[in-house]
């Protein structure tokens, strides 16, 4: 990989981990509704990329349904837990679209295993319940809960993209915007509050961190990763990308001060040890932009 296509995956990483800390300042510091912000967040997406949205892809109903998993549920999901989980711990925990996406694969796609991606699924997954699970008090967070159902809607969305023609990023990402933002904006109108006045309370900031998540992370972000992935392997490229939660943990603790605990060190190595089993073994069988949506989601 050349220096300049190292420095733009580094950009793109770091903007994911950013985004992470961002979203969960929104819903739980200013208290922005989680489904609401998602809904305009999808709204200044589909605005923007409005010109991506030609040619009209052949299949929209399965698009539609595409971007219901990648898309709205998914990211309603996300938002929910972020309002009820540390930016840090939500970092690690939305890698699970990696082993979830194999487990998929597995299932429906026919895709075959060996014992070092096997294990690599099981730790993942017990270095989430290590940080998820507080033994004092018998409890676990319900907000990494919602991250890891998220992490599992958008892993279906993934494997849906199979029976899809290859599209790529930005015109996926102007297809899910337009599909995704009426019906978020719908559901927090039944089952949410205090909408206006939260994006009073917020004022320019939120203003910045909305224009943030659409520009940096949906369009530069998503963009950028799927220029290199035209470019290089996926398996060069999927280790590199466990940067994202790394940078989501350090901006966590230097912005948003969240503690950093034993659990929380012991189960990150952990869990990323199984993730990058997992991705330097990459799964054949998914689609390359349904490898970029799981990476961008990630970083929400």
């Amino acid at each position: 990989m050349s220096f300049r296509d190292f420095i733009l995956l580094f950009a793109v990483c770091l903007v994911w981990g950013l985004n992470i800390v961002v979203t969960r300042w929104v819903v739980a510091d200013i208290g922005v509704p989680p489904i609401f912000f998602a809904g305009i967040r999808f709204a200044g997406v589909a605005l923007l990329l409005l010109a991506f949205l030609r040619p009209k892809p052949e299949d929209l109903k399965m698009l539609f349904l595409i971007a219901m998993f990648i898309g709205a549920v998914h990211f309603s999901l996300l938002f929910m837990g972020l309002q009820n989980a540390e930016a840090s711990a939500a970092s690690i925990t939305g890698q699970l679209g990696a082993p979830f996406s194999t487990l998929m694969s597995m299932a429906f796609l026919g895709e075959t295993i060996g014992w070092r991606r096997g294990l690599g699924i099981m730790l993942s997954f017990a270095g989430v319940v290590l940080i998820a699970f507080d033994p004092a008090s018998f409890t676990i967070s319900i907000g990494l809960v919602y991250i890891t159902i998220a992490a599992f809607v958008g892993s279906v969305g993934g494997i849906l993209m199979k029976r899809m023609a290859p599209i790529k990023a930005l015109r996926l990402q102007a297809w899910v915007g337009l599909f995704s933002f009426a019906p978020l904006l719908i559901t927090s109108s039944m089952v949410e509050t205090g909408q206006l006045e939260a994006l009073s309370r917020g004022g320019w900031q939120l203003a910045v961190a909305w224009l943030f998540a659409v520009v940096g992370v949906s369009i530069f972000g998503h963009g950028g990763f799927y220029t290199l992935i035209k470019k290089y392997d996926i398996s060069l490229l999927s280790p590199l990308t466990l940067m994202t939660p790394v940078w989501g943990v350090v901006f966590g603790i230097v912005l948003l001060n969240e503690p950093i605990t034993a659990r929380l060190i012991l189960g990150s190595v952990i869990s990323l040890s199984g993730v990058f089993v997992i991705a330097v073994r990459q799964n054949k069988t998914l689609p390359d932009a349904a490898i970029v949506k799981k990476m961008g989601s990630g970083g929400s």
